[in-house]
Order: C-alpha cells, then structure tokens, then sequence
C-alpha cells in the first residue's frame, strides 16, 4: 500500500507543471471506480480521451452540461465541477483546480465539492500551493503535499510579433482582441491557431492539432489555456494583463499570471514568459509580479465563495432564502449572485410560476432550468425569457418539451453559412440546446435529440474550425517561414508538376516557366520575396535538369522570339533562355542568357549556350545563305578589289542598299565581273542594289532580328507577311526596318524594292525615246500604290511630268541634301540606312 491509503483526503499542491493531474488520474485508474471534476469542458475531454486509452470506452464515461457519453458499464466518470454527480458512490474522487473556490462567479461550485465531495476509499484535491490556508481552516484532517514543478520558468521581457519565437502562445481576454492578435499573426508569420474557452471540444483539437503538428508555430487563446490544457509551449506572451470578470476590468492576480505563464515548458522542457509589444500602451509586469511568478511564490488565499449545495426546495421563497444564506465559517464567504439565481428572482416575480411551482417536484423542476447556463452571454433579462418558456413546458402537458419547438431551433441553426462570429454565436447557441437534450427528462426521446445536438455540434464545430484555419492561417506563408528555416533532411518536400506549377509540402508557391520562376499572383506582397527566395534555393536541380535536356534538345524545340517593342530574344520550349546583343558584325551576335539561369552551374551555362550557338548558326545558314556567301566574298582576297568594294558595305548593311549610295563603287565593277555577282545572287537595279532571296520575310526577319541585336534597341516592327506596298510608318525606327526588309519609301507609302524594278522596267518598255508618254497605270494600281506615291517612283526613275505625260529626263546625280549631319553608326545595318532620305 502507498502512503494514500492510511489518508483518505489528499491535497496535492503546486505550480503548473507538477504532474498533479497525472497523479490524480493515476490514482483514479488504480481504484474500482472513480470521479474527477474539472474545471472545463476541454479539460475534462482531454482526460477522458486518455483514461479510455487505459480502460477502454465501455468503462469511462464523460459528464458535462452539453455532452454526456455514459455506458452502461462506465466505472470511471470525468466531468466538470458543475456536473459532478454527488449523489453516486465511488472508491476515487478527485477536484482539479480546486483554488478556483475564489472566483467570484464559479467559486461556490469549487467550494461546495471540496467540502462535500468525498471517495469512498480516497479523496484527491488538486490545486496551487495558495490554497494551503483554506484547506487547513475547512479540511484539517487533509494531509498536504507539495510537488515542485519539473521546469524553470523564466521572464524574457516584452517581444514584438514579429520577434515572438517559435511554440508561443499568445494569450488575450477577449474574442476580439484573440482573432485581432491572430490576423496579425496571419499576415507576419503565416498564422496561428486559436483556442477559446467558448469553442467546441471538436474545434478546440482541431485548433491545438495544428499548433501540435507543427502546421503553425502560434496559438492565440483566452485565459482557458490556464486551466491545465497541455500542450508542447516554450513561450507565453501576455497581449494584456487587465480582464474584464464579469463586473468591471482588472488587474489579473499573480496567481492568475502564473498560472497562465506556467503553460510554457512541458515536463522538464524550461519555458519562458512574457509580453506582447503592440501600439499604444503594452502590457507590462511589475518587478514583483516576475519574481513572484519565477520563484512560484502567490499570496495565499484568505477567503473562499460559499453556496448552499444542498438549499431547501419546499418552495421557491425557501430555496431563494437557502442560496441566499451566509456561510457560518470565517474564510467563507457568501458567493455573488450568479446567474442561476438572478433568473430565479426574476422569475419568481412572475405569478404563473409561483402557481405552478408548489410542490417541492416543481420547485426542483424550476431550479433545474434556471440551471440552464446562458452559453451565448446574453444576460440575465434575455436569458431568463428562455428559461421561463422551458419551465412553462416543463410544468404542463406531460411535462416534457414540445419537440416541433425544439426541432425547429435545431433547424434554425443547421447551417454551416456565415463568418467566424456567426459561426461562434451558433455554435453557443447550440449548445444551449445540447444542455437541454442531456437533460434525462425534458425530452420525450432524449437520446435521440443527443445524438441530434451532438451531429449539429459536429457539424458547426467542423465549419468553424475551417472559417477560423480560412481566417487565421495563410499555410503557405507558414511553410515558407519553415522552409526557410530548415536545412538538410529537414527541407520540406519540393514538387515540380508537369504543368510547372512549383508546390512546398503540398502549398503551391508558383509556376516554373522555362527556367523562370513566376510567384503565385495571388500571394501577398509581403510573401513575394519569401516566394522568390524558396524558389532560388532550392529549383538549382530542376534548373539543372532542364539545362541539361535543352543542350541535347532537337532543333524544333528552338525558336527567334521577334515581337515588336521587345528584345530580340531566344526561346526554347516557348519560353526566353537568353537575347541577342551587340557582337563584332551582323552576322556574329552575342549570346546573353536569361539572369534566370543564373542559377545555373558554370558547365550547365556553357553547355547551353554551345546548343544555342549551333542552333543560331544553323538558321541563319538556312534563312541568310546569300548574306554569308556576300559577306565571305568580301573578305575573300581571291575576289578583285572592285567587287569587295562593293561587296563590303552591302553585306554590312544587311545585303540591301540604295543604288545612288554605291554608285562610285558601281562604276569601278567591269562588265565582266558582273557574272560572278550575279552567281552570289546579287541584282542591281535601277534604284537599289539588292538580293532577292533576301527580302522573302523569313529572311527579312532575321534580318532585322540582327541588325536590331547589333544595335542594341527592341524589335522594331515588321511589314506585313506577303505585302508588296505599305503605308509608311511615323516611328524611324520601323521605317528603317521596313527598308532592311526590303521596301522603298515613296513619300506616303512604301514599295517592295522588286516591285519596283518591275515598275521601272514596264515604264522604260513604254516610252519612245524621249517622247512624251502615259505609262500604264495598272500594274502600279494592282501593287496598292497611289498616284502620288506612283508620280513619287516615276520621279525616282528619271523622268519628268509634262504636258502629255511623262518625259525621259534620264538621272542626275542627285543634288547634295540641306539636313543637319547624321551621326555615323558603322557596321550597322540601321547606321547603314540612317542617312536614307524618306
């Protein structure tokens, strides 16, 4: 036997963290049958999950106001204080939190189990060493013992939100000032967890399930969390040390401090406590306060609230004189007037319940319903109108609760749409409703509308749970702060989709275009950066990945991005790798790659830009033949010099150039060397010097893609695919474009520089000599070209408008042009053009 058996009352007394309650449950399960009263409903779940780990569900039952779950074999009852049945015998009983006995609005609950409830074989009182003076006036055969906590409790000063370490629970005394302290969690570090003495069991561990799992690294709570919930804490942080108790605000107690502080640490882990830095006044202890809390020393307790437990129910003026009467003892005092007994007085004013509560069975009819708690806090006016219509039918008919009534409540509140405090304010009401159903007479099928409340409770509880996780958590955010923080194996898990879409332990946090990471859009602006930083630190294998497939990568994954307005760009895929800028000629364009592979490893970036040289070598082969061949003849020393003459700058200027521009050259070019020109596929023509293969829009495209490159400006714009005329542009740059393309400007329009030789040679066919004629003004029609436009070329060609038409003049070197100097761009195609008089 253990020293408890030679002593039926047992106190056991110490700070949080002693173990107390392990004790006490420990010392339940090892009697036939036992009673353990606690101070919340959480609480009492908490432990009856655990004695039904031990015992088995048969054997344990749980007893509080809205949910009994009672099997007919159960030996070992957890419940709360208010539902401690008295009146059964058992070999354990045992009171947690027994210093509550002080609080003025429960107080006498405490005070009244202390005093009247006993085991048969052993009696436990577990509470905080402050109680010690009122269990040696009330209980001087108790013997006392004393457990040292199994941590160190440490102050660690004010902390800003966003400095609050890890496993911290922030603790607020009110709904408001809870979810005010979560959102700002939400928006800081990912968000928080909340617990409320006001939840349901099913939302509240749904709640902490988080905080334990490590889905968040907050919880915000109300001062229930003081009540012995256990969880893995390090830190406290107080938002406020002021309450509001029922009557006015106040200064918590040290007691109550402590007993809130004392949720940091777990088991011989140490914890720290604390408080919030916020705007405005902050919270802040005292010296003493710290002192008092860290060496677990509170003023001892020198009064407990008393209630009759037992009152006189021969009729409602006895029963109000019973809960009314002072204590005899000198540390007792009579308890405020609580709610219960507030609705009573108020309905004893009423005639029709005096009449109908006559008998002692009606009176204790009447005190059962003002014992329905007034979970949704509406006061003791609104609160006592509900009581009163459920004494009414409790006290006709066949004395139970209509049921369409009550279904009809049910209903009301059977639906799961609404915010957080809707959600909260139905949930409360519900469990009003869930008090009535265990009621076992107030219902003609009780058990029926149990299992009706409890499926409702389950039900808003579930939806709570997710408006509140909606609300007050932004996972994504949390994962980044914890992915971020890990290293090696502790990395959480990165999966890139097919699509690309970039997840961190299942939380999307982008897509992955090409080797470009783009954020979520929707993320907030303050998680961009932390997007962008997960994403550098760990794609570099993915990157690598890709690197590697586009250096083997066939041709048809390549493609020259030449959208107006942007850079002359590289795609593979369909997405940027890199750009071409300036590079020592037209033909010979640098590679720069996209800074999104700057990630990449030194081999990876060499081995893509290798692809992207053999690739860019390979088209402009294919689509600039006759530009090469042109640009290697002028550097071919075999060539006479005549022919590099002119060979040199046409290939520079992107195998086109005005005929008046190289006519000194021209004239130095013998009959004779004219076939091997024309074997390169070089036509001179009567305004421009020119290749035709050149001037096919794919070639043309390239073109101006290089010449574009070379001069380190964006895509010009391209002239339609297929169009022989066009309108000219405003912007110089895309007329230049349209001339490296292979179109003349004819003041208003532009025609393609073949078009023109066709024009010119059907002018030339129908004149006589130097007659006056009228050139046929068809072909010039089908072309799209205007008559000023046509009178533009004709001019051009050499001939002057008269009388009867049109004259051959023959050309004239042309006169020297009054413009301001054009600055010389050499070795450009643009440059080239540059001096083009449009």
């Amino acid at each position: 036997m253990t020293r408890f058996a030679a002593q039926p009352l047992v106190a056991v007394l110490g700070p949080t963290n002693t173990g107390k309650t392990h004790l006490a449950v420990e010392r339940m399960c090892g009697h036939s049958s036992g009673l353990l009263g606690f101070p919340l409903r959480l609480l009492a779940r908490e432990v009856y999950d655990r004695v039904v780990a031990i015992k088995g569900a048969e054997s344990v039952a749980l007893v509080t106001g809205e949910e009994k779950i009672l099997p007919d074999k159960a030996r070992w009852f957890l419940t709360t204080a208010e539902s401690m049945p008295l009146d059964k015998e058992f070999a354990f009983v045992g009171l947690d939190e027994a210093q509550l006995g002080a609080d003025p609005e429960r107080g006498h609950i405490f005070t009244d189990r202390l005093l009247r409830a006993r085991g048969r074989e052993e009696t436990m009182i577990l509470g905080s060493e402050a109680l010690r003076p009122m269990l040696r006036a009330l209980t001087p055969d108790a013997e006392i013992i004393t457990r040292p906590r199994f941590s160190t409790l440490t102050y660690a000063g004010p902390a800003k939100l966003s400095r609050l370490p890890k496993r911290s629970v922030v603790v607020a005394f009110s709904a408001e000032e809870v979810y005010a302290v979560a959102e700002m969690l939400r928006r800081l570090r990912g968000g928080a967890a909340v617990v409320m003495g006001s939840l349901s069991p099913r939302t509240r561990n749904a709640q902490v399930a988080m905080f334990q799992a490590g889905e968040v690294d907050y919880l915000v709570a109300t001062d229930a969390i003081g009540m012995g919930l256990n969880m893995d804490v390090a830190h406290v942080a107080f938002a406020s040390l002021r309450k509001f108790d029922g009557r006015k605000s106040r200064r918590l107690t040290v007691s109550e401090m402590a007993q809130i502080a004392g949720r940091a640490g777990r088991h011989q882990r140490d914890g720290t406590f604390g408080t919030l830095s916020l705007e405005g006044p902050s919270a802040q202890f005292e010296d003493e306060e710290v002192l008092a809390i860290e060496e677990h020393r509170f003023p001892p307790i020198d009064h407990l609230y008393w209630r009759d437990g037992k009152p006189d129910l021969g009729s409602i003026d006895g029963l109000i004189a019973a809960l009314e009467r002072r204590p005899s003892s000198q540390v007792l005092r009579a308890a405020p007037q609580a709610i219960d007994l507030a609705v009573l007085k108020r309905l004893a004013d009423e005639s029709w319940v005096r009449d109908r509560a006559r008998s002692p069975s009606a009176v204790r009819r009447l005190w059962d319903a003002c014992g329905l708690p007034d979970f949704r806090k509406t006061g003791a006016e609104p609160h006592s109108r509900l009581v009163g219509r459920v004494f009414k039918h409790l006290s006709e008919g066949d004395l139970h609760l209509p049921v369409p009534w009550f279904a009809d409540e049910l209903a009301r509140l059977d639906t799961t749409q609404g915010d957080v405090e809707t959600l909260a304010d139905r949930l409360a009401a519900v469990r009003t409703w869930a008090y009535i159903a265990h009621r076992p007479d107030w219902l003609a099928e009780p058990e029926h509308w149990a299992a009706r409340t409890r499926t409702l409770e389950e039900k808003l509880s579930d939806a709570l749970h997710q408006r509140l996780t909606q609300r007050f958590v932004d996972r994504r955010t949390s994962v980044l702060m914890r992915d971020l923080g890990a290293k090696g194996a502790d990395l959480l898990p990165m999966k890139v989709e097919a699509d690309g879409s970039v997840t961190v332990d299942g939380e999307s946090i982008g897509i992955l275009i090409g080797f470009r990471f783009k954020a979520d859009p929707r993320a907030r602006h303050g998680d961009m950066k932390r997007l962008m930083a997960a994403a550098e630190r760990r794609l570099g294998e993915e990157l690598g990945k890709r690197a590697r497939a586009l250096a083997v990568d066939e041709d048809s994954g390549f493609s020259l991005a030449t959208d107006a307005g942007r850079p002359v760009a590289l795609f593979w895929q369909g997405d940027v790798v890199a750009r071409l800028t300036k590079g020592k000629d037209l033909l010979s364009p640098r590679i720069e790659l996209h800074r999104a592979l700057d990630a990449l490893t030194p081999a990876d970036r060499q081995a893509v830009v290798r692809r992207l040289q053999v690739w860019l070598d390979d088209q402009m082969a294919r689509h600039l033949r006759p530009l090469i061949d042109i640009s290697a003849a002028a550097r071919d020393p075999a060539q006479p010099a005549a022919i590099r003459a002119l060979l040199a700058p046409l290939a520079q200027a992107g195998g086109l150039m005005p005929r008046r521009a190289l006519e000194e050259v021209l004239t130095a070019v013998e009959r004779d060397m004219r076939g091997p020109l024309n074997k390169l596929g070089l036509r001179i023509g009567t305004l421009d010097v020119f290749m035709p293969a050149l001037i096919k829009p794919e070639a043309a495209r390239w073109r101006v893609a290089l010449a574009a490159a070379q001069d380190g400006v964006v895509m010009p714009g391209l002239p339609v695919i297929g169009a022989v005329s066009a309108p000219t542009p405003a912007e110089v740059a895309t007329c230049h474009a349209f001339v490296l393309a292979g179109f003349r400007p004819l003041g208003a329009q532009m025609l393609r520089v073949d078009q023109v030789e066709r024009l010119a040679r059907n002018a030339h066919d129908a004149r006589s000599g130097r007659a006056a004629f009228t050139p046929d003004a068809a072909l010039a029609t089908s072309l799209g070209l205007m008559p000023p436009s046509f009178a533009q070329l004709m001019l051009a060609l050499g001939f002057r408008s008269a009388d009867q038409g049109w004259v051959w003049k023959g050309k004239r070197p042309p006169a020297p042009a009054k413009k301001k100097p054009v600055k010389e761009r050499p070795g450009n195609a643009f440059g080239a053009l540059a001096g083009l008089r449009l």
